[in-house]
This record gives C-alpha cells, structure tokens and sequence, in this order.
C-alpha cells in the first residue's frame, strides 16, 4: 500500500516555519551508505554477486532506517535519499532486481515508517540522466535510470506524485521541444514523480520554467543556481520571487513546493557550495520545504533552525 501524505497548509511571512532537508548523509558518521564499484561486482562468481549484494542492500536499508530516525531525532522532515542506495541494481544478470524483491516487505515497511512520521523522501538522479540528448542510446539509458529509481520508490511506498519527487536538469540547452516529448511518453511511476530544477548553465528559472508548463510537472527553484545564470548580486533580486512564485504554479499541490538553497564557497556568485548557509532569500520564508545543499549538512540545519533567517 502506497501512503499520500496528508496536505499542510502554505506558508505566509507569518506562518509556520519551513520545514528543512537534508541532503543523502551527514557530517558526523551517523547517516553513511555502503557501496560496490561495477569493476568489483563483474570479478564475482554469480553466487558471489548475490551474496555480496544482499548483504549489502540489507545493509545499506537499515541505514536508511537510520537515517529516517536520525531526522526524527534532529526534527528534519525533508530526507534526499541517496542515488546509489542499491548499487547495482540494473545489471543485466538481474540479480540486485531479484534481491530487491526478495526484500519487498522490509521496503515497504521502512518507507511506511518515514511517511507515517511525516518525514518526506526525496531523490536527485545523477548527472548521467539526460532526456535532451542527441543521443537516442542516452535518453534510453536515462529512462532506465528513472525507471530503476521509480522501482525502488514503489517498493518503499513511496506515494507516484511529487511528494516523493525525483527531480532531475533539463541537460542538453535548446532542446526545450524534445525534452517535452520524452516527458511526456514517460510510464506513469516516473512522470507522476518527476519535477525539473533549474541550473546554472544550460537551463535557465525561466526556460524550465516553461519545459515544466509544457510537461505539466513541478519546477523545483534553486535560488543559487539562479544568480548564478544570470549574475545577480543578491538573493532578494526581483527576479528571485517572480521564479518562486512561477515555480509554486507548476505544483498541483503548492503545500508541496520545494526549492534549494546553497551559498557560494568563495563568492556570493560562486557554483562551489559553502559549509553553512548565511545568506538566505527572504522570499524563502514563504517556502514549505527547503532541501540545504551546504556541506556541513546537519550542522547547516541545525544553525538555520536556530537562526532568525
């Protein structure tokens, strides 16, 4: 059974307090991940291979119900789950597919957990997800990607809408039509969960913007990579709330919005993330859900809970 999320209401300068996520691990050894290189796995007999990767997919879900108790105990409600969570799994041999259903009711009972302690699950594919590409042989690939991921979700019952988002880059630049297209064919687990962010290089707020309108999915804002694309020098530019409040009508259920944030390491403009967030659009205050992309992770919470931001 697949669990929808009771709504929430959005949040005004005056309301409630947005609810901040945490970004795949921590800073402290409390939330880690085990993993097996591809080189490793193919020097393995097959009895080998299922050996290893059940003992490590075991593994790496009690760590994931770990983490869903480190966030209960540190009160953050917003978990970007790793990408690599069972390496693996997409081998032509279709052992690590075989394992996972092995462990379907063990799955099923961990993503229960986080929904029932309103714990919201996240994804961010890798890089290697590029619907826009000349390529028909990486769009395919990029599908199969999605469609693993989509797998997985299911089998934690997670619920097909974008509160279990997996929000991906448009990639390629100018191919705005295409990548419509390929949306818009996707099978229903991914295309139900899917949302686009914008970047800081091929795809502008405003260009994914419009994908997300044509595609009819959700548009996650990243203030950071905003300024960046268009080398503003402050988060409280005009142009940050028009995108927030653009972004917010891509969402169904605008309760559900989510936006990112990180600050420049260097420089207020620079791509690199810093340890803590310092600067913070005001125009945030009105957001449901931040994920904070600095390294310092937890701690980077924990001083934003903290704060006046």
């Amino acid at each position: 059974m697949i669990i929808e999320p009771s709504s929430t209401k959005v949040l005004s300068r005056t309301g409630d307090r947005s609810k901040l996520g945490l970004v795949c691990i921590t800073v402290s050894k409390a939330v880690r991940y085990r993993t097996m290189t591809r080189t490793r796995y193919l020097k393995l007999s097959a009895a080998e291979r299922e050996t290893a990767l059940r003992e490590l997919y075991l593994s790496n879900l009690t760590r994931l119900d770990a983490a869903i108790s480190f966030c209960q105990t540190n009160q953050i409600f917003l978990y970007r789950m790793p990408s690599g969570l069972f390496p693996l799994s997409d081998m032509e041999d279709g052992i690590g597919q075989a394992i996972l259903a092995e462990m379907a009711a063990d799955l099923a009972a961990v993503g229960r957990r986080s929904q029932q302690l309103g714990i919201r699950m996240v994804l961010h594919p890798d890089q290697f997800v590029v619907l826009s590409s000349d390529s028909p042989q990486v769009v395919e690939n990029s599908i199969k990607i999605l469609t693993q991921h989509a797998q997985i979700m299911d089998l934690l019952s997670l619920p097909r809408s974008a509160w279990a988002c997996m929000n991906i880059h448009g990639g390629k630049a100018q191919r705005t039509a295409q990548l419509v297209q390929v949306v818009n064919r996707l099978p229903e687990a991914i295309k139900s969960r899917l949302t686009f962010e914008n970047d800081e290089y091929a795809y502008s707020a405003e260009e994914i913007l419009a994908v997300c309108q044509q595609a009819k999915v959700p548009m996650v804002f990243d203030a950071h990579h905003h300024i960046c694309h268009e080398k503003l020098e402050s988060y409280d530019h005009p142009s940050v709330a028009e995108m927030f409040y653009a972004a917010r009508s891509t969402w169904k259920n605008p309760e559900w919005q989510l936006v990112h944030i990180s600050n420049g390491e260097a420089a207020f403009s620079d791509r690199q993330h810093s340890e803590f967030i310092t600067v913070m659009p005001s125009i945030y205050r009105e957001a449901p859900w931040i994920e904070i992309e600095a390294k310092a992770k937890e701690e980077a919470i924990a001083a934003l809970t903290n704060s006046n931001w």
